[in-house]
Formats: C-alpha cells, structure tokens, sequence
C-alpha cells in the first residue's frame, strides 16, 4: 500500500478505535479520562465502542469507510481503482460523519423520520471530539489523495493535499459561522424560520430612525455607525497621507520619531486610548480643569458621545492609514515625476496631475481599513458611546443584556456585514480596471522632488500637532497607572500594578495573588499558540495562490481573505451561534479563542507571503523539483527560509492583534479562560481606571519585547553566493525582516 494512504488510514483507525468520539467536558487539553474509566466509560468511548456500550449503531457505517482503502493493498497508482477507492472512502466518509454529526441536536433527533428509526435517544449528543477529529483528518485525506491518484495538479499529492486541508478549515470556521449567522437571524425566539419577524427586526427604529433629522442626540444605530466609519476612514486618510508625505516628501528631521509613533497605537489595546482621553477631556480631565480654573469654563459631557469615539478612532487607527500608504507614496516612480518637470510643469501641478493619481489604491486601501475597523470597533464606543449607539455596542448588548436576543444580535450583524462588504464593493468599482503600475523591472534612479511649499506647510501643520497630541496622550496612558485617582488624587503610587501583578511567596512556593494574573497567563498561552498556526496556514495558503494554478482559485482566495471584510463583532456572534451546539461544540474553551484569532488574522499572513513570494523566482522551485525534490521538500527547504520577512510580520500581527482584540473576544471569553483585554473592560466598567491603566501598559511592554524576540529568533533572510573556488561564502544580498 502507498505509505501516505497507509498513515492517513493508522490516523483514521486511532481515532476510530482507540481515542474518544465526543468531545471531553472538562477541556480539550484535559486528559484525566485516561484514568476515569476510559475506554469503558461511554463519555470517553471510542466511535468503535459506542456503537456497543451506548447503542449508537449509526455509528457502525464509519468502519466500512475505514475498512475501503485495504483494497489498495496491490494495486498500482496508476490502476483506476486506486483513485476511485480512495474517493468513495473519502467523500462517503466525510459525508457519513457530517451527516450524523447534523442528525442529532441538542433536543435528540432533529429529523422526526429517524427518531422512528432509531427510537427516541437516552440523552443528548455532545460535540465532536479527538477521536472524530482525527477520522474525518483520515477521510480529508483519502479524498486529497484520490484526486491526485486522478491527475489534479499533476498527481501531486502535497499541494492537493494542502488545498483540501485549506478549503476545510475555510469551509469550517468562516463560512460555516457566516451562514448560521444568516439563518438564525431568519428565526424567531421558538428557533423557528418567521420572515416577518425578521423584517420587524430589520427595520426597527432603533436601527434606522432618522431622530437626529428633528433634533434628537442621534439616528439609528446603523447611520450612527455608517456616519462614523465614512468621517473616520476619510479623516484617518488624510491624516495618514499628510504623515506619509512628511516623512517621504520633506526636510523634516524628526521623521524617525514619526515612524516610532505608528508602533504604539498599533500595539495598545483599542480602548486604553479611550480612557486616556477621558483622563485628559472627561469632567475631572486635567484638561477641562485646567480651562475651567483657568477660562472659567464649565467641565461638560461633550467628550462622550460621536465626538469622543471619533476623536479615539482617529488616534488609533491613523497609524494604519500611513502604514498603508508610505509605502504607496514611496512607490510612485521618480522618473514620471522628472518628466513632468521637465516639461516645465510646477511642483505643484506635478504632485495633483502626477504623483496624487498615482495614489489612488493607497488612498482607497487607507481607506477601506479605516471603514471597516471604525464598523468593528467595540473598545472606544463602549467606553466613550454615551447616547451615540453604533451596532458593535448595540450587537454585544443584544447578547448579553437583559433582552439576551440572539435573533436580533444576528440581525444587527448582517446589518454590519453588508456595510463592509458593500464597501469592499465600492472600493472596486472607484479604482476600476485602470493600470497603477509605475515601477517595472527596469532600473528608476531619480529621487522625488519635494512637496511645494504651501502644502509642506500644510502637511506640517497638520502631522505634527497630531503626532505631539499623540506623544501627550501616551504619557498620560503611562501617568494614570501610576497615580491614587486621576483628576482628584494625583499622589504617586504602585498600588495598581501591586493590586493587578502582586506575587507572593506560602507553604507550596511562589504565588501569584495578583488579580490580574490569571487573564494574563491565558492571553499570553492563547497568543503564542495561534500566532505559528496563524502564520502556517497563511503563508501555505499564499504558497498556493502564487506558485500553483487550478479550477477556482479566484474563489478559493475570496474565501481566504473573508475573514477579514468581517467585522469583529459578527466573527464573535457567528461563532457562538455556529459552535453552541453539536456537532461542532467549542463555546467556554480556550480552542475557539485560538480558532477565532487563526481565522481572524490570517489574511494578514495571506497577503504578507503573497509579497515575499511574488518576490522569488519560480526556477527556484522548479530546479529543486528537476533535482527530485518532492513539493514539501521544496517548501522546507527553498521556499521557507527565502520568506522570513513575511513569517515576521505574520507571527509579529497575529501575536500583537490577539493580545489587544476585544470585539470577537468580549462574546468567547469564559470564566476558565478571560483574557487581558476582557478583563480591563470589566475594570473600566467598575471605573478602575488605575487598574485598567497599569495593565495596558504592562501589555504594550511585553508586546515590545516580543515583537523584538520574533525578529531574533526568525532572523534575516540572506542570500549568498558561493564562491566555486575557495567554497566560501560570499554576500551578494540582504533583505532585513521588517
């Protein structure tokens, strides 16, 4: 028998035969049921045993799937049963597997027809565990394998098998959740499918009241929050691109400490800004104390409400706008810009008719993201709302307030959803099929002239107000966890960090008796658990997309990079609906936290090895394959170590965003596993300012010294030449990880 198709079968048989089917109550990590009865016990029951102990005969069709492959025992690849052995184990299993696992809810049989086949059940069907796991791994696998044995790709077995693997866990953890999502919020409270009920929640005035017209506080929840994205992503835009040209287009000396101020909004949790601004603007800010001593100017609420989240948003996401568009100002190709002057046209007419058109994907991208993460946004609308709702806010108290309305949750989602999606949409339709390319394989040796001199003004008037604001802000961030009370009692302290870190020392060693240690080490182990899987999925994802051709790729990459047209928010209600109930059961656990933060983040990993790899010369690849070399071999061995500025940036975001995510991570948090920034919201709420302070910044301090671990240990990539004669080796070329 072929040795892949024999492993994949001994992996389909252990989780068949030997490990348990159902998921085990007490955690995925957890395993005391080695010594608690198993396998006798039919909690922890093999599928090959429950069929005997628990009377789940529908079970027993699985072994004839496993049994199929042992007719290849013989047979030749190239023999035509070999392949369509492999399929029909595969498909079928896969099938059979999804299929009971769908059969049975929460309530028993969700199919009347089987319940008078089987009989009614003694008890309910809890979610599927290693053992299932690992047998539907084996069918995947047989299915890949079959395809191959047919010729897909040229028979290799690896990228078919990678695009299999890719395409399940896509189909799994976003489009799976996005459908529930869709459906439940066609469901009434009875968990019935009622279209009235669903338009009624649709247009609920709540929503889409138009109040704001007459005179009220605000619109509807959905002008509220489409009002704010457009005026954010537009305002985080221009800001981006008057930072972008200070550092590329001027004298400016300070460009340096520019570049350092784009790392830290990044790295904050999204609400500690908020907070900080409220130290500063609030009734009892220094701020407003300050001119209300000063100017005798009443202290006023104006900070909480549209104001206030703009204000936040806009200082924590103007950052991503420039890291977006440096690099697109600084690819505008010299040499078009000298030919326009040439031709005798001003700077001026040079950067409008010339460079700014050229622009043009940086400043729709900037703005794309400025959209759809001021949508998502949860952290500074809570903190700083008020009586301005937007639908972040609004979804979470759907769920876990006193209405706990799912269906309506779900409709505010899709709400969300579309804004995004109709964005993304938009953003096509504005750049169109115009050609943006200016730099070529070419040589282009010219420098970028300097900006006029009224819009260097301008840029500058406009970037370093912003930037020492900036620079205030996080002193003030830093300040308040080390202070009794801001804006009432400013002695200097370490009570917070104390309070939130403390360790002591008892009978059975060191303990650690700071509250705020428990949310720590499970952010910290969450963190570094998905980051690497994050970073592997992706980058075998842009391996995919960039070295391989086959039947529906355009579609295969639109499901990739899902995840990231949806917002936060949606992510976490989907999952809750998705994997509340069998078959798939994962709310309360730490597996769905680094589930979330995989699928979250892995656009980012997607599009940073598309860079690297559009960057490597496929005879690369193709000399290790002339030489014998399998795929994979040439992925380990060639590919991999040609990518570590993509591996850095992937393992780098998805580290760093998975610390300072709230929006997913406020409806998956359990009391077995809070993370950090759940637990400083729960801090806010209880006006711990101090608490909450001292611990975002104790956050950011470890994601600098992790951030600078990651580049030490991934390294450089450096490619060399050897030197034929003496054998040394010679360097002809750096590229230093971002």
């Amino acid at each position: 028998m072929n040795r892949t198709v024999a492993l994949w079968l001994a992996v389909g048989w252990l989780g068949y035969a030997l490990l348990p089917w159902y998921a085990i109550e007490d955690g995925f990590w957890i395993f005391e049921w080695l010594f608690d009865g198993y396998p006798a016990d039919r909690d922890y029951a093999p599928g090959i045993l429950q069929v005997f102990l628990d009377d789940k005969i529908w079970l027993a069709p699985i072994s004839f799937f496993l049994l199929l492959p042992l007719g290849l025992i013989g047979r030749a690849k190239n023999d035509p049963l070999f392949a369509s052995i492999l399929l029909i184990s595969g498909l079928g299993g896969l099938a059979y597997v999804g299929l009971q696992g769908f059969s049975i809810g929460i309530d028993g049989w969700e199919f009347a027809g089987l319940e008078q086949l089987f009989g009614p059940l003694e008890r309910r069907q809890f979610g599927l565990g290693y053992g299932a796991l690992l047998t539907s791994a084996g069918f995947l696998f047989f299915l890949t394998q079959g395809i191959a044995a047919r010729g897909a790709i040229n028979g290799d077995v690896f990228v078919v098998g990678s695009i299999g693997l890719v395409i399940a866990l896509v189909g799994i953890f976003i489009l799976f959740p996005v459908i529930q999502i869709l459906l439940s919020a066609l469901k009434d409270d009875a968990g019935l499918y009622a279209p009235s009920v669903f338009l009624t929640k649709f247009f609920d005035k709540k929503i889409w009241g138009l109040g704001c017209l007459s005179g009220n506080v605000s619109c509807g929840a959905a002008w509220n929050s489409l009002f704010l994205a457009v005026t954010v992503g537009a305002g985080t835009t221009i800001l981006g691109l008057a930072f972008a040209l200070v550092v590329t287009r001027t004298r400016f000396r300070a460009k340096k400490l520019l570049r350092a101020l784009t790392v830290l909004p990044i790295i904050t949790p999204p609400f500690v800004i908020g907070l900080a601004i409220i130290l500063l603007f609030g009734r009892s800010g220094s701020v407003t104390q300050f001119a209300s001593d000063l100017l005798g100017i009443p202290a006023g609420r104006w900070i909480y409400g549209l104001p206030g989240i703009w204000f936040a948003q806009m200082l924590a996401f103007t950052p991503i706008a420039f890291l977006v568009l440096i690099g697109v100002v600084e690819g505008v190709s010299p040499s078009m810009e000298e030919a326009a002057q040439t031709l005798r046209a001003d700077r001026w007419t040079t950067f409008t008719t010339i460079s700014l058109p050229l622009m043009r994907p940086g400043l729709a991208n900037a703005f794309l993201l400025g959209f759809i993460e001021s949508m998502a946004d949860f952290g500074n609308p809570l903190v700083l709302g008020g009586n301005y709702d937007v639908l972040s806010t609004e979804i979470f108290f759907a769920i876990v307030g006193a209405q706990n309305d799912q269906g309506r949750a779900a409709v505010l989602a899709l709400i969300l959803l579309g804004f995004t999606l109709s964005a993304f949409y938009a953003q096509r339709r504005w750049l169109g099929k115009k050609s943006y390319t200016t730099v070529t394989g070419k040589g282009d040796s010219g420098t970028h002239p300097y900006l006029p001199k009224r819009l260097t003004w301008l840029v500058y008037g406009t970037a370093v107000p912003w930037a020492v604001l900036t620079i205030i802000i996080y002193v003030m961030i830093v300040f308040g966890g080390f202070v009794e009370t801001w804006g009432r009692d400013h002695s200097l302290t370490l009570r917070h960090y104390i309070a939130a870190f403390s360790v002591s020392s008892g009978e059975g060693g060191m303990l650690w008796t700071g509250s705020a240690w428990n949310s720590f080490f499970t952010t910290m182990i969450i963190a570094g658990v998905s980051a690497p899987l994050t970073a592997g999925i992706g980058l075998v994802t842009a391996y995919l997309l960039v070295r391989q051709r086959f039947a529906g790729k355009d579609s295969f990459e639109f499901g990739t990079m899902l995840s990231f047209a949806i917002p936060g928010t949606v992510i976490g209600v989907s999952y809750v609906l998705a994997f509340n109930v069998p078959p798939i059961e994962l709310t309360g656990t730490g597996v769905i936290l680094v589930i979330c933060f995989i699928f979250r983040n892995m656009p980012v990993g997607v599009r940073a090895g598309i860079a690297s790899m559009s960057q490597l010369d496929k005879s690369l690849d193709e000399a290790s394959l002339t030489l014998g070399a399998t795929s994979f071999t040439t992925v380990r061995k060639v590919i991999l170590p040609l990518l570590r500025p993509a591996i850095v940036a992937a393992l780098v975001y998805s580290f760093v965003r998975a610390i300072t995510a709230i929006s997913a991570v406020i409806f998956l948090v359990s009391a077995n596993y809070d993370m950090a920034t759940s637990y400083i919201i729960g801090r806010v709420e209880n006006n711990d300012y101090g608490l909450a302070i001292a611990y975002s910044s104790v956050l950011i301090l470890v994601m600098l010294v992790a951030i600078s671990m990651v580049q030490f240990a991934v390294g450089e990539r450096r490619i060399k030449r050897r030197n034929q004669d003496s054998g040394v080796a010679s360097p002809i070329a750096e590229s230093k990880a971002a």
